[in-house]
């Protein structure tokens, strides 16, 4: 059990202590008090997450628009936080509660209307399966990618793997209402818990640059040092503002903090995005694909992330454009920054990546499939619920199903698109098949499997090597084995899966100490040519001239090229064969009618 794993552990049981308790929302709805004040005490809605004014237990208790709470009566003090627990449940914008909470609150009222006090006893918050849905999803996201960053740190621990997993324990997709209404009960933990989020958001903050600075192989470049070194005071900087913004639990209005706060978010976002584009044009090209991968995950993530943060925890939407956002179209946002764990996590595991704009594609398919999905539950399920009446569990089996469609909708269309795109793919896989059908010698079948694919695909190298008695030898030189092995032995690490007849992945450490090509040359697919009886050759592959690795559907198709090729080997085997078995019968015949001739 090494440093890193020891401190791993608690980090990472934090981060999933906070995503886990939201998954019973899932089941039973938190509690409201009905409005949503900011940190400088302003309500600025009194409708909060219910449908409508009359509902909200807030507008009950004549609360309004424009009302402040005055916020020294709170007597929240560092000396009694104890007596904090009216403060953390109503301040910070959007704010859950565990039914049946109650809270008094001092209002200095709006439009000339006396001070007054009230008290709120909080109501459950309605639900429904779009809610529902986007909460378990959220979750469920949250939890992949922080147990997937976890990995990273624990399977290769490093500064780049740390600095990824540190911004993914705080700023992922997961929705931590239930943790914090659950705190509440004690309001010196929950403000102990306040601290160290912000801590954990200023550490990831840092992390992020710090992982945009070392990606994708763990090293600094000597222009970035710099940048490297200041990161600990950027996070400290970050930390102090983050929990001077707490302030208003101590009756110190610090709403613009807040806002700074989040808003330095963008800052991060727009310096992660100028430092990977800095970087990308002084990599190799394989490690420039990789950082594509990032760079695109920042571009759709960090926006999306932010912009849900501003909107749960600010009044900036309401006072800028006049609105609320709904707490689904929330949720959706911090979905989307699911994409941004998922390309990075790729990036980093990989040494080579399929070209970005193929999962690009991808989840553009299923943005426009579930867009107009959402946008039509979101102004209709309630009036769908109320009409059809249907118990909790069908509407469950109806998610189920809901979810099944839209999988085979996406399925169908990424198969359309797939097809559209392959075309040129389409066209030179006939085109070297034909040459197989056409090949009369095992070598031309290999000149075909090698030295044209390579040319077709734009590949680094390219090499076949066909089972000569007990080793795999080549013929041909093969694009970028012009001064490597001749032969390999079948037992070599690079050729593991051989006998199991399908195309797979060699790993960087299998080809360590072959004589093969190296660098951007190197080998990273293997492609037996075999049937059901036995393996005639195997085709070693680099990636393309880009730096990218074979996509599934040029995956897919040096596979049947290579069925192709087996029975070709085959026809030629056996066309050799019924030769010598005509020369054995002609030269028989010959025999015996020698032989009779002399007995005659």
């Amino acid at each position: 059990m090494t440093r890193d794993r020891l401190l791993l552990i608690p980090l990472l049981l934090w981060g999933l202590a906070m995503i886990a308790p939201d998954l019973l929302r899932v089941v039973q709805p938190l509690g409201s008090f009905g409005f949503y004040a900011n940190n400088d005490g302003l309500i600025y809605d009194i409708t909060g997450p219910f449908g409508d004014d009359k509902s909200s237990p807030a507008w009950q208790a004549g609360l309004r628009d424009g009302d402040r709470i005055d916020l020294p009566s709170l007597h929240c003090t560092v000396n009694h936080l104890s007596a904090c627990g009216n403060a953390v449940s109503a301040l910070g914008g959007v704010q859950f509660v565990l039914s049946g909470s109650a809270i008094t609150l001092d209002i200095a009222g709006a439009e000339g209307k006396p001070s007054r006090q009230v008290t709120l006893h909080a109501t459950r918050i309605p639900s429904n399966i779009l809610v529902r849905g986007v909460i378990l999803l959220d979750q469920i996201a949250a939890i992949l990618v922080v147990v997937g960053a976890a990995w990273l740190v624990w399977s290769r621990p490093s500064a780049m793997t740390w600095g990824f997993f540190l911004y993914v324990n705080w700023f992922n997709p997961a929705q931590s209402y239930a943790y914090y209404a659950i705190l509440q009960q004690w309001p010196p933990l929950l403000i102990a818990q306040d601290i160290a989020g912000c801590v954990a958001q200023a550490a990831g903050f840092a992390g992020l640059l710090l992982f945009v600075i070392r990606a994708p192989n763990d090293r600094t470049e000597p222009r970035w040092q710099p940048v490297q070194r200041a990161l600990p005071f950027v996070a400290a900087a970050f930390a102090a503002v983050l929990i001077a913004s707490y302030g208003s639990l101590f009756g110190y209005p610090t709403e613009t903090l807040t806002r700074v706060g989040i808003a330095a978010g963008f800052v991060v976002a727009v310096c992660a995005v100028a430092i990977l584009m800095a970087r990308m044009q002084s990599q190799k090209p394989e490690d420039y694909q990789r950082l594509r991968w990032v760079l695109w995950g920042c571009l759709i993530g960090l926006p999306s992330f932010l912009i849900a943060e501003l909107a749960a925890e600010t009044t900036v939407f309401e006072t800028a454009l006049g609105f609320t956002m709904p707490g689904d179209m929330i949720g959706l946002l911090y979905l989307v920054n699911g994409v941004l764990c998922l390309f990075v996590f790729e990036a980093v595991r990989s040494d080579h990546v399929v070209s970005v704009w193929i999962p690009l594609r991808r989840v553009t398919i299923l943005a426009f499939i579930l867009t107009p999905a959402a946008l039509f539950l979101h102004s209709q399920v309630q009036r769908v619920e109320t009409y059809f009446e249907l118990p909790a569990w069908a509407w469950l089996v109806l998610a189920v199903v809901v979810s099944f469609l839209i999988s085979l909708l996406h399925d169908k269309a990424v198969e359309f698109a797939d097809a559209f795109f392959n075309r040129s793919l389409d066209r030179i896989e006939h085109q070297l098949a034909e040459a197989l059908h056409n090949a009369r010698t095992p070598t031309e079948i290999e000149q075909v499997l090698a030295d044209e694919t390579s040319r077709a695909l734009h590949l680094t190298s390219a090499a076949s090597f066909r089972r000569q008695g007990s080793v795999l030898s080549r013929e041909g030189e093969g694009m970028g084995w012009e001064e490597c092995g001749w032969e390999l032995k079948p037992e070599e690490p690079i050729l593991i899966h051989l006998n199991e007849g399908v195309p797979f992945r060699i790993k960087r450490t299998q080809t360590e100490g072959l004589d093969v090509p190296k660098g951007l040359g190197r080998p990273v697919l293997a492609v037996p040519s075999a049937n059901a009886a036995r393996c005639f050759a195997v085709s070693l592959y680099g990636p393309h001239v880009s730096g990218t690795y074979l996509d599934h559907n040029e995956r897919a198709m040096l596979g049947r090229l290579a069925n192709d090729a087996a029975a070709a080997y085959a026809e030629l085997e056996n066309g050799e064969l019924r030769q010598k078995v005509a020369s054995l019968e002609y030269e028989l015949a010959a025999a015996k009618a020698r032989t009779g001739a002399t007995t005659a």
